[in-house]
């Protein structure tokens, strides 16, 4: 049974969702970001060390709160770690921020213009702990490269299959078909992705709702479908590689739809700054990212 409050807030609050989960594969880049470079650590146990560290320093600050930030997305080992001596969840809880994670194991190598994710046999477990831990929901990420339709069918299909296992599990799942913004095919692969939305969606059942995480459109309003459905709770948009003011640009062309930023919203901070430098720099991020998702701008035909 899903957390009713917290549905509430993530389907009518006014802000957005925090992409905290880097993995992996990102984190040496993330840190990198961060102003820390690749050898400061001499094993994956300390690389992660670091970037908890930044995590927690980004979700202990005072301008951090549930009145802008909705919801924040975190890495398995992060859900799994402590912020001021509270596991992260709850430290995300008592700042009115409601917690998901992301649940996928990376990509497959590209077929039919675009990556799968990889199996995930240990889900299940992984989705019991989560919910334990007070976790609302769950992200799975694939890509789309090429406006193949086979192709985008199959990311689709898998995405509501692992869909449906995170809501048998009592969790909201967030379903990412991200669609490259440097695809030669954009335009294309946006209509095509979302045809094969709508069909998956008027297919599920009355009393089920998913959450979409989808890459900005070519075309402004072109999502507006999926923002009205009934079977989805909320559409969040993530920043792909734009730069924080372009995406920011481009999500307040968009009616209803809600930013999940990760880069876009990290770019600015580094491990060097004091305490005060940080926050300003975030709370200037989360002030701009907030203001896309509020206040939408008129797009004329």
């Amino acid at each position: 049974m899903l957390d009713q409050t917290m549905k509430q807030k993530i389907a009518d609050g006014e802000g957005f969702i925090a992409a905290l989960d880097q993995s992996g594969g990102s984190t040496p880049k993330a840190l990198k970001g961060y102003g820390i470079e690749e050898g400061a650590w001499a094993n994956d146990e300390e690389m992660f060390g670091l970037i908890h560290a930044m995590r927690s320093r980004i979700i202990t600050s005072p301008v951090f709160t549930g009145d802008k930030v909705l919801g924040a997305i975190l890495f398995e080992r992060t859900m799994d770690g402590t912020v001021d001596g509270k596991p992260t969840p709850q430290a995300l809880i008592d700042k009115g921020v409601v917690p998901f994670i992301k649940i996928d194991k990376g990509l497959e190598d590209e077929a039919n213009g675009v990556q799968l994710m990889k199996p995930n046999p240990d889900l299940d477990v992984l989705l019991h702990r989560a919910k334990a831990l007070g976790v609302f929901g769950t992200k799975e990420r694939s890509v789309v490269n090429l406006a193949n339709r086979e192709g985008i069918a199959a990311v689709v299909k898998q995405q509501f299959e692992t869909g449906q296992q995170v809501l048998a599990a009592g969790l909201m799942p967030i379903i990412e078909p991200e669609v490259n913004i440097k695809s030669p095919e954009r335009a294309e692969a946006d209509a095509i992705l979302l045809d094969e939305l709508v069909k998956a969606l008027d297919a599920l059942p009355e009393d089920q709702q998913v959450m979409l995480k989808l890459s900005l459109p070519t075309k402004a309003g072109l999502f507006d479908p999926l923002v009205d459905h009934p079977r989805v709770l909320r559409v969040v948009a993530l920043s792909g590689g734009f730069a924080r003011p372009e995406a920011c640009v481009e999500l307040a062309k968009n009616r209803s739809i809600i930013a999940s930023f990760s880069r876009a919203l990290l770019n600015d901070l580094r491990h060097q700054m004091s305490d005060d430098e940080f926050n300003a720099a975030l709370g200037e991020a989360i002030d701009e990212i907030h203001g896309a998702s509020v206040a939408k701008t008129p797009v004329t035909a």
